[in-house]
């Protein structure tokens, strides 16, 4: 299967790792995936219907959550007392919990603008569902 998802177009690459994610992280009720160099969400799939303008303001808050000005400063901060070089980013996963739901974003690996927004019920186990979209993460090399 990774053979397949490797030789099939980024889009349907990207679709693939939504609807895994919707599928496989537990009380899963929204996945997508954001392109934070064009600040756009790309794919997603939902329980509910939500307005465009809720989706899209996803993605900017998912562009303001790892790249945002104050957090590009710290990590500039950061690799220059590190002496670091490399254009990666520090922050890989953040989590977000609001009165109902948990929101996980995870940064992919190989692809440091893309990343995967995962939403669910607020009951879930946190452990499982770090765990299981990391696995489903790293399945994708977009």
């Amino acid at each position: 299967m990774a053979t397949k998802r490797m030789n099939a177009s980024f889009s349907d690459q990207v679709m693939g790792l939504v609807k895994s994610l919707r599928t496989e992280a537990p009380d899963c009720v929204a996945a997508g995936v954001v392109d934070m160099s064009t600040g756009m969400l790309l794919s997603y799939e939902t329980v509910d219907n939500h307005p465009s303008e809720v989706l899209d303001l996803l993605a900017g808050a998912t562009l303001d959550l790892f790249q945002g000005r104050t957090v590009l400063m710290i990590e500039d901060v950061w690799k220059e007392r590190r002496g670091q070089t490399h254009d990666n980013h520090f922050f890989q996963e953040i989590l977000v919990n609001s009165d109902n739901v948990t929101h996980l974003f995870v940064r992919l690996t190989e692809q440091q603008d893309v990343v995967a927004v995962v939403i669910c019920r607020k009951s879930v186990n946190v452990g499982m569902l770090i765990a299981q979209v990391r696995r489903v993460v790293k399945e994708y090399s977009l």
